[in-house]
C-alpha cells in the first residue's frame, strides 16, 4: 500500500505508511490518501468472526493491516492491543452501540481518557508515533490546532512518551471552561499550550503555514496529529465497522450514519469505510450554525467564512468554517484529479473564497455515488434534543451529539428508511455543563478522573495570530534557531 497527495499529478510515486505517518501534510500542501481503497466487501463475514473472537483491537488490526504493510504483524497487533482495551476505554467493547428507539442508535465513542471521540484515534496515534520514532531513532515535535477536543486527546495520548513534544494551538476563550481546564492543567515540559487571538480556523491556518515552510518543518522535525494526518483518520474507520457489526446480523444489511462534523475528519472516515465496501446507505453530516459543509451538500457551493462570520455556539468543537479534510472527499469526487483539486483548494479559494460544483456532473455523484446528505441545527434545537433524549430514554448527551440526533430524526421523518441509523457520539456531557444545565436544570455527572481539574494551575502561552511569532516560540522551546 502506497500513499499519494490529493494534489498529486498522474503517475506520482507513492510513499509507504510510516513515512506519511511522521510527515502529516504533504509537501505540495495536499493531504495523503491511499492509491486505492482496499476492498472489504467480500470479507464482512470474516470481520464479524474477528469481532466476536478478538474484539475491537483484533478488528482494528485486521482493518489496519490493509493499509499498513511496513510494520510487521506482531508489532502492529501489539500497537492495536495497547491502544484499544478495557483499561483505556473502561469497557471491553471499547465503542459499544445502544438503541435509543425505533432503529435510532447511539455509538458510544467517548469512554476514553479525555471523554471525547478523539481518543479513539489518538490512542492509536500515540502508539504508532512512539514505535516508529524509536525504530528510526528520531524525535518529533507535534504541532496541532484544536477547537476543543483534539488538543486534550492528543496531549493525553502523547504525554510521557519518548521522543515526542507537543505544541497545541487553541482559539483564545472559545472553548468551554472544562475543555480549557482539561488541557491547560497538564504540567509537562514536553507539552506547550498556546492560546491564539482568533477562531479555530486561524489556528489551523497557522499550523498549515508552518507545515508549508518545508525548511522550518524539517529543521524542527514538525509533525501533525490533526486529522490532516492520515493515520488518525484511518483509525476512525474501525469504529464504523464495529458499529455496523453491532447493529446488523447479516453481511448485506445496510446501515446509515449521522455524524456531527466540523472539520470533516470524522465523517471522512465513514466515506473511506463506504468506499471499502461497508454497506452504508447514507452518510448524514450534521453541523451547527457554522453550516459551510451543509451548504455544500445542499447546493454544491463551498464558501469559506471569515473569522468574523464564524459563530460562537454551544457546540463549539464544530465552530469551524474551513474544513481541512474536505479536500480528501473532493479529490475522490473529482475522480482523483489532483491537478483540479489543487486548483480548487489553492488558487480558486485564495482568489474567491469559494468554489462552485453545482453545474457540473460531479455534484450529482455526492448523493448517488457517495451517499452523502446533510443537515444543521441551532442552539434551540440542541437544548430541545438534549431534553427530549433525557426525558424519553434517560440518556444524557452532549450538544454536538444533540446536533447529530436532531439532524438524524429530521432526516428520518422526511425521507424514511428502514435501515438502522447510528449517531456517532462525540463527547461526554461533562465537557459542556452550561448547556446541560440550561436543558435539564441539573449538573452532568463528573467522572472521578476530572473531579479536581478546576483546582489545578493553568499552563498556557498567549500568542497573536502571527506565524513568525509561532515559529519563534517553537524554536525557543526547542532551543534551536528559528
Amino acid at each position: 500500500m502506497r500513499y499519494i497527495s490529493t494534489r498529486s499529478l498522474p503517475g506520482a510515486a507513492g510513499l509507504p505508511f510510516c513515512d506519511i505517518l511522521l510527515e502529516g501534510l504533504a509537501p505540495d500542501g495536499g493531504l495523503y490518501l491511499p492509491e486505492s481503497y482496499p476492498d472489504l466487501a467480500g470479507r464482512l463475514g470474516e470481520l464479524r468472526e474477528v469481532w466476536q473472537r478478538e474484539g475491537y483491537a483484533g478488528l482494528g488490526f485486521t482493518i489496519l493491516r490493509e493499509f499498513i504493510d511496513d510494520i510487521d504483524d506482531e508489532d502492529l497487533r501489539g500497537i492495536c492491543t495497547r491502544a484499544w482495551n478495557a483499561d483505556v476505554f473502561g469497557t471491553p467493547e471499547v465503542a459499544p452501540v445502544t438503541e435509543l428507539a425505533d432503529g435510532l442508535h447511539l455509538a458510544h465513542l467517548s469512554n476514553g481518557p479525555t471523554a471525547a471521540f478523539k481518543d479513539m484515534a489518538m490512542q492509536l496515534l500515540g502508539q504508532l508515533f512512539e514505535y516508529e520514532l524509536e525504530r528510526r531513532g528520531r524525535e518529533l515535535n507535534i504541532l496541532g490546532a484544536t477547537s476543543g477536543d483534539t488538543g486534550s486527546a492528543a496531549e493525553y495520548a502523547m504525554r510521557g512518551r519518548n521522543r515526542i513534544r507537543v505544541f497545541m494551538l487553541t482559539p483564545a476563550g472559545r472553548m468551554t471552561p472544562f475543555q480549557q481546564a482539561q488541557m491547560f492543567s497538564l504540567d509537562d515540559p514536553a507539552i506547550t499550550n498556546i492560546a491564539v487571538e482568533g477562531v479555530f480556523d486561524d489556528c489551523q491556518d497557522l499550523v498549515k503555514a508552518v507545515s508549508n515552510d518545508l525548511a522550518f518543518k524539517q529543521r524542527h522535525s514538525i509533525g501533525a496529529v490533526n486529522s490532516i494526518n492520515w493515520a488518525r483518520l484511518v483509525a476512525q474507520v474501525v469504529y464504523y465497522v464495529a458499529a455496523w457489526l453491532q447493529v446488523t446480523s447479516s453481511d448485506d444489511e445496510q446501515v446509515s450514519f449521522c455524524v456531527p462534523s466540523g472539520n470533516f475528519g470524522n465523517i471522512c472516515a465513514g466515506h473511506v469505510a463506504r468506499q471499502m465496501g461497508l454497506p452504508i446507505r447514507t452518510l448524514l453530516l450534521a453541523t451547527n450554525e457554522n453550516n459551510v459543509l451543509d451548504e455544500f451538500f445542499r447546493t454544491g457551493v463551498y464558501r469559506v467564512r471569515s473569522g468574523a462570520e464564524t459563530h460562537e455556539t454551544s457546540s463549539p468543537s464544530m465552530d469551524i468554517s474551513k474544513a481541512s479534510n474536505f479536500e480528501r472527499f473532493v479529490f475522490d469526487l473529482l475522480g482523483r484529479d489532483g491537478e483540479r483539486t489543487a486548483e480548487l483548494f489553492g488558487a480558486t479559494l485564495t482568489a474567491q473564497g469559494s468554489f462552485d460544483l453545482s453545474d457540473g456532473p460531479d455534484f450529482a455523484r455526492v448523493r448517488e455515488d457517495f451517499g452523502f446528505a446533510s443537515g444543521s441545527s441551532t442552539h434551540a434545537d440542541r437544548v430541545a434534543t438534549i431534553r427530549q433524549v433525557w426525558q424519553d430514554h434517560e440518556v444524557m448527551i452532549d450538544p454536538h451529539t444533540a446536533d447529530g440526533v436532531h439532524v438524524a430524526q429530521d432526516f428520518r421523518a422526511r425521507e424514511g428508511g428502514s435501515e438502522p441509523m447510528v449517531v456517532l457520539e462525540t463527547a461526554l456531557p461533562v465537557k459542556f455543563a452550561a448547556t446541560i444545565r440550561e436543558a435539564l436544570d441539573r449538573e452532568p455527572e463528573v467522572p472521578a478522573a476530572f473531579a479536581h481539574l478546576d483546582d489545578l494551575p493553568r499552563h498556557v502561552v498567549d500568542l497573536p495570530k502571527d506565524v513568525t511569532a509561532l515559529k519563534e516560540l517553537i524554536a525557543k522551546r526547542l532551543d534551536l534557531p528559528a
